[in-house]
């Protein structure tokens, strides 16, 4: 990214639709909810965890924003079949895309989803006229897998090392193993040109 060009991109306050007020204890940091499963987030930025129901917190805004980078540093889109040919979102594609470019959920992942997925809401949600949902699986169903492919075909050789680095640090299937915002704001990809070593590259990801 050419630094700039940094003063053409303008932020956009989109849909707040399917946002959902997270209270954070401001002593401990700590969220004073339990786990919750509800759906939220629009549906190409939706995280692993709010598809498959395993509970969600703070960390999936640091995969949205993992996304969004994405689509600035490349121009185009990360997750391509997020809808079927009606223009309606379809899970089962958007997971095996996610599957495509970070391989299979952790063991860890799919039991806990298999778990939390049917636990249901205190009150049931609709998706669609005339049908309530009363957990996560009835909303969006399960994972489907699907073959690998490049996903970052236009960055540059010299940056791509320090690019992938930087999206692992925030596209991860266990939200907990995500960098916080203060983290990535270290990550020598936001100096633009910085560079790491291997070894460093090696131990970050």
């Amino acid at each position: 990214m050419d630094v700039e060009d940094v003063g053409n991109v303008l932020p956009k306050i989109t849909d707040f639709g399917s946002a959902w007020l997270f209270v954070v204890d401001p002593e401990t940091k700590s969220q004073n909810q339990p786990v919750i499963t509800y759906p939220i987030k629009p549906d190409y930025y939706r995280a692993p965890e709010v598809i498959l129901g395993y509970g969600w917190d703070s960390s999936a805004d640091i995969w949205n924003f993992g996304v969004l980078v994405w689509n600035i540093i490349e121009g185009t889109e990360l997750f391509t079949q997020v809808e079927d040919a009606n223009g309606r979102y379809d899970p089962k594609s958007h997971l095996a895309e996610m599957i495509a470019l970070l391989g299979p959920p952790p063991k860890e992942v799919i039991e806990r989803a298999d778990y939390m997925s049917q636990v249901e809401y205190a009150y049931a949600i609709m998706i669609e006229i005339g049908k309530p949902c009363k957990n996560a699986r009835e909303v969006f169903g399960g994972p489907y897998f699907d073959e690998e492919e490049d996903t970052i075909p236009s960055i540059d050789d010299s940056e791509r090392e320090l690019f992938v680095s930087f999206a692992r640090d925030m596209l991860t299937w266990v939200p907990t193993e995500r960098k916080t915002a203060r983290e990535l704001t270290e990550h020598p990809f936001l100096n633009f040109g910085g560079h790491l070593s291997k070894d460093v590259l090696e131990g970050r990801s």
